[in-house]
C-alpha cells in the first residue's frame, strides 16, 4: 500500500518499492511504503523511478470525489496504483426500427487498446477539469461533438473497477453518460485516436459484447450498464449483473 501525507492514495509493486526508496524518502512498515517527501514532489519521484510518462497531469485523490492531494503524470497511474477518473458517453440515436448507438473504432497506432471498438466519446479527467467539462473537450477533439450538444449528455452511472493490466493496476472511476443525437448528426473523428465512426443499432451492440470481446475492456461495463436499463437484459442474469456493477 502506498501513504502520501497520511492518506492511502495507491498500491505498487515490491520492486517499485525498491526503486522508490532509492530515488525518495520513504518510511517502510510491513506492506506499507509512505512516501515522506511533498506532495508537490510526487511527479519528480515518478521521473526518478524510470516511470512512464504521457504529459497529462492527473488528480490524486484517496476517494474518487476526495480532496485533491497532489498531481501525477497519467502515465504514471497505474505503476502507482492511483485511482484515475473517466468518463464514457453512450451517443444514441431514436429511430424508427429502434435504438442505436454510435460506435468508434480505435486507431491502430493506440498504445492501449489499438483497433478496438469503443464509445463515441471517452477520457480520462486530467487535472483541474470536472467531468463534464472533460466530456465537452473530448466530444469535439474525439467526434466533432459540439459543446451546445454535449453539454446536454446526463450522468447515468459510476462504475468503480481495479484490475491488473500491461501498463499496471487500473484502478478506475468510470462516469457514464447518456447522449441522445439527432437523426442528422454524423460524429467525424478530428484528432486521429479513431479511426471511424458507425451506427450501430443496440441488439447488434448487444450481440457483440455478449459473444466477443471486440471492445476495449471498460466499454463492455458501461454497455452492460446501458443494456440492463434498456431492458435487454431481465432476470436473475439482471440482478447477477447489477450487483457486480455497484
Amino acid at each position: 500500500m502506498l501513504y502520501l501525507s497520511g492518506h492511502h492514495i495507491g498500491y505498487v509493486t515490491p520492486a517499485l518499492a525498491d526503486r522508490l526508496a532509492e530515488v525518495a524518502q520513504v518510511a517502510r512498515t510491513g506492506t506499507t511504503l509512505t512516501l515522506l517527501e511533498e506532495p508537490s514532489r510526487l511527479n519528480d519521484i515518478a521521473a526518478a523511478a524510470g516511470l512512464r510518462f504521457r504529459n497529462e497531469d492527473f488528480d490524486v485523490r484517496a476517494q474518487a470525489d476526495g480532496p485533491v492531494l497532489a498531481k501525477l503524470d497519467r502515465g504514471a497511474l497505474p505503476s502507482f496504483g492511483v485511482i484515475g477518473v473517466g468518463v464514457h458517453l453512450n451517443g444514441l440515436v431514436r429511430r424508427s426500427d429502434g435504438w442505436h448507438l454510435w460506435v468508434g473504432k480505435r486507431a491502430a497506432d493506440k498504445k492501449l487498446d489499438p483497433g478496438k471498438l469503443d464509445h463515441l466519446v471517452a477520457g480520462g479527467v486530467p487535472a483541474g477539469l470536472t467531468p463534464l467539462e472533460t466530456l465537452i473537450k473530448e466530444g469535439c477533439e474525439e467526434a466533432s461533438l459540439p459543446p451546445e450538444l454535449a453539454r446536454q449528455a446526463k450522468p447515468v452511472a459510476r462504475i468503480a473497477y481495479a484490475m491488473e493490466r500491461a501498463e499496471g493496476l487500473r484502478r478506475d472511476m468510470v462516469i457514464a453518460y447518456d447522449l441522445e443525437l439527432p437523426e442528422d448528426f454524423t460524429p467525424a473523428p478530428a484528432d486521429g485516436e479513431v479511426e471511424h465512426f458507425e451506427l450501430w443499432p443496440l441488439r447488434r451492440v448487444f450481440s457483440t459484447v455478449c459473444e466477443t470481446d471486440d471492445f476495449k475492456f471498460n466499454v463492455n461495463l458501461v454497455l452492460i450498464d446501458l443494456f440492463l436499463r434498456f431492458g435487454l437484459v431481465a432476470g436473475e442474469e439482471a440482478g447477477r449483473l447489477r450487483a457486480a456493477l455497484s
